[in-house]
C-alpha cells in the first residue's frame, strides 16, 4: 500500500468537522500511524482569493479580494493511485467494513472526492504527496 501526504486548506471555523469526517469514512486510511489515528498537522495562516465572474463563493463576494484565516491541514493517506482516473469511487478489497471502506486499499480519488464533498469551498486547495519509505 502507497503512503501519500494529503495537505488542503480550510476555514478555521471548519477544519475540526472536515478531518473528522475524513477520519470516520477511512478509520483504516486516513490520519492512520502505527496504532495511532485520528493523526493530523494543523497550522494556521491566511488565504486569499478573488472569486471571478462565475464563481459562487462560499465566503465573499465575486469581484472583490478576500482574505480567510485558514488551516493547512495535512495527514497520512494509506491508499493506492486509481487503476482508473475516470473512476473516483471506492474500491472494496476482500476485507469491507460495514462502513463500505477496506482493509486492504483505498483509492486516492476516493478520498479526494470525500474531502471535496465535506469541504465548504467551492474549489478546494490540495495537495498530493506520494511519499517513499527508508
Amino acid at each position: 500500500m502507497q503512503k501519500y501526504k494529503l495537505v488542503f486548506f480550510t476555514p478555521r471555523p471548519s477544519t475540526q468537522a472536515v478531518l473528522q469526517h475524513l477520519f470516520a469514512r477511512f478509520p483504516n486510511h486516513v490520519g492512520r500511524i502505527g496504532a495511532y489515528g485520528g493523526c493530523a498537522f494543523v497550522s494556521p495562516g491566511t488565504g486569499q482569493f478573488l472569486p471571478l465572474e462565475g464563481a459562487n463563493p462560499a465566503i465573499g463576494e465575486v469581484g472583490k479580494p478576500e482574505r480567510v484565516e485558514e488551516d493547512r491541514v495535512e495527514v497520512l493517506v494509506l491508499a493506492r493511485a486509481d487503476s482508473d482516473s475516470a473512476s473516483d469511487k471506492l474500491k472494496e478489497g476482500t476485507n469491507t467494513h460495514a462502513d463500505g471502506e477496506s482493509q486492504s486499499a483505498v483509492e486516492m480519488g476516493a478520498v479526494l472526492q470525500e474531502l471535496r464533498k465535506v469541504h465548504p469551498y467551492e474549489e478546494v486547495a490540495y495537495d498530493v504527496y506520494r511519499l517513499e519509505d527508508f
